[in-house]
């Protein structure tokens, strides 16, 4: 384990955030990394639990060996302790960055839990800082060709263990940039793209073949011996008022970053509505809040959660408990007051406004309109289900939540056919993609023979 009392004399410091000040002035990376020193005595805290809940479903769907290398961080064995976290973690760059960290509030300590994910991206940072990441290229191959349609994180998961395992990969993207959400539904600040370019390119050293600006069409099942359809769940939820949605427009503020010019849909001195209150909802209001907004309010249908666990969300579940993201504080920074107006939705839009009405469950109040300035109505009340054009084109039936998810439960459509990541599950986090990716990867590695090398 770590010092074994480690985590009654050391306290919980997270890497901080920027100052809001300077933070709010750019797209650049939200967070200070703490040096090594301070790496290893947070990673000391870990108490090697007898029950790691941590590395459990409850904790982390990749299943990350987290006593393990923070026990080696600790002792300063960095490149040992990296190893071992990349047997389980494809991305480490990635998690570590956007990922929730079930695995924290999994942890024995609860409220007072190991910074696992500042551990985990000082350990992958220092890996490249230190060259000992380096393209692993198969010395064998099984002659058998697949193909990943979609780059997002379930596709690159996919893609990066069937690679691993000796199949010639080539992932097709529609996009003009490789990474799916990662590239361009989450912002720069959050995951500067070029830490998604940098893996990317790592991938294309290691062997995997990436076809951008191509749709994928059913043709392909003839020309592969596997085909993994892993092209998200794309199909936004709509309202009953026009607005731009809320992945079109962290795009468009994406390609402006990236390009330097002008954002296709620009928050500049306008008044902006932000429907939905999760974490889509958050990083709209952080991005407008950075391309100058007048103003900036979230409206979230429910009410707010609890600030301490009910009981029938005990521990090691994840917390359903409120919780005030970046780009909430960035807006309290700015605005004074917090953005979000709960069991709230907007009733119509108005030229220049928006009339908006409370709400008790999900039945309007009467008398409870309310008319708030709206020069842009952001949508982000999640998703539905994957595109319905990319089932009809290869002629899979979707279940009710929208989802190519097979009735066995598993990931085999049918013949060559598979699907994985939030294409079969529906919406969900980062990590869980990863790990439906490479579910994915080796179902699909051994319907083909599943040789092992």
């Amino acid at each position: 384990m770590g010092k074994p009392t480690g985590f009654m004399e050391i306290a919980r410091v997270e890497n901080p955030y920027r100052d809001e000040a300077a933070r709010l002035r750019d797209f650049e990376g939200l967070h200070i990394p703490q040096p090594t020193d301070a790496r290893r005595a947070q990673a000391s805290r870990c108490m090697n639990c007898g029950v790691p809940f941590c590395q459990s479903d409850f904790g982390c769907p990749l299943h990350n060996l987290i006593p393990e290398w923070n026990d080696l961080l600790y002792r300063g064995r960095e490149r040992e302790a990296l190893e071992r976290l990349l047997q389980t973690a494809p991305f480490p760059e990635f998690t570590g960055r956007v990922c929730p960290a079930l695995c924290e509030k999994a942890c024995n300590l609860e409220n007072d839990a190991l910074t696992n994910r500042d551990n985990e991206l000082y350990l992958i940072e220092t890996g490249f800082e230190r060259g000992w990441i380096q393209p692993r290229i198969p010395k064998l191959r099984t002659g058998k060709r697949v193909a990943v349609v979609g780059s997002g994180p379930s596709g690159l998961a996919c893609a990066d263990l069937l690679n691993r395992l000796g199949h010639e990969v080539t992932v097709i993207e529609r996009a003009d940039r490789a990474g799916g959400l990662l590239m361009y539904g989450i912002p720069n600040m959050k995951l500067p793209k070029a830490i998604v370019e940098r893996r990317i390119q790592l991938m294309e050293a290691e062997g995997v073949r990436f076809l951008l600006n191509t749709e994928a069409e059913p043709e392909i099942t003839n020309e592969y011996d596997a085909v993994a359809l892993c092209g998200g769940a794309k199909r936004p939820r709509t309202l009953n008022v026009p607005g731009s949605f809320a992945v079109d427009y962290l795009t468009a503020a994406t390609r402006a970053v990236l390009s330097g010019s002008d954002p296709s849909i620009d928050a500049r001195d306008k008044h902006v509505v932000v429907v939905g209150g999760g974490d889509t909802g958050n990083d709209c209001v952080g991005t407008a809040l950075r391309q100058g907004c007048a103003s900036v309010v979230q409206l979230e249908m429910m009410p707010a959660p609890p600030v301490e666990r009910m009981a029938n969300n005990p521990w090691p579940e994840w917390p359903r408990t409120l919780r005030t993201d970046y780009g909430q504080l960035e807006a309290i920074y700015r605005q004074g007051s917090d953005p979000r107006i709960y069991e709230t939705t907007v009733k119509r839009l108005l030229p220049g406004q928006v009339e908006t009405v409370k709400l008790k469950g999900f039945d309007p109040i009467p008398g409870t309109e309310q008319i708030i300035p709206c020069d842009l109505m952001l949508i982000a009340a999640g998703f539905v289900g994957c595109e319905t054009a990319t089932a009809e084109r290869f002629n899979v039936k979707l279940n009710p939540r929208g989802c190519m998810l097979p009735e066995n439960g598993g990931h085999h459509l049918r013949a060559n056919l598979f699907s994985a990541g939030d294409m079969r599950t529906g919406q969900s986090l980062v990590v869980r993609s990863l790990a439906d990716g490479r579910a994915a990867a080796m179902e699909i590695h051994n319907w083909l023979g599943g040789k092992a090398l």
